[in-house]
């Protein structure tokens, strides 16, 4: 049996004493998550009270002209969706919709979404191009091609027409919400 270890600390009052000993007075939290599209909001709302105060209020003097906001190059790819029409997504979501085993029951509910929305959002749970939490449609796309997935054409197409390429996915938004109430 081996023998038992021993400290070779002397243990005394005065030792014991000096030890530092833990608080929990100081509080340390993680900071909430921002809104994907509060800042975008608060963007637009300065933009336009500019445009506003700009036409209201005629200046004697001509203004510099404004810097024009930088403009990405479009990719071949980005060029191609936008040639992309809307018969041709309605006809890539008719597909989708034939394929599934079980029909949708939302529509005789009122559920309201256009096309275009069901397909982003077909899009974000389509886990073969990839996770969508944490990235933008638009990268998740790009990404998508680089990898050598081939991403359909029509999603690039509802994105790039109706100017969504910044949003997150659905399902992003919904894990990045917080819970304001408590449920009964």
């Amino acid at each position: 049996m081996p023998a038992p270890r021993r400290s070779t600390r002397a243990t005394t009052k005065a030792s014991s004493a000096s030890q530092s000993k833990l608080t929990f007075t100081n509080k340390i939290t993680k900071p909430l998550p921002s809104r994907p599209n509060q800042k975008d909001k608060q963007d637009k709302a300065v933009k336009l009270e500019d445009a506003i105060t700009r036409t209201a209020t005629p200046s004697p003097a001509p203004e510099p002209e404004p810097k024009k906001e930088e403009v990405r190059a479009l990719s071949p790819s980005e060029v191609k969706a936008a040639r992309v029409s809307q018969a041709a997504i309605n006809r890539y979501w008719k597909g989708i919709e034939e394929s599934r085993l079980a029909k949708e029951v939302h529509r005789k509910h009122g559920m309201g979404l256009g096309t275009g929305e069901k397909v982003l959002r077909y899009w974000d749970v389509s886990s073969q191009f990839g996770p969508c939490v944490g990235i933008t449609r638009l990268k998740r796309w790009q990404r998508a091609e680089r990898l050598g997935l081939n991403p359909p054409l029509e999603v690039l197409a509802v994105i790039v027409k109706e100017g969504r390429g910044e949003e997150r996915a659905h399902l992003d938004q919904l894990l990045s919400s917080t819970a304001v109430g408590e449920r009964e």
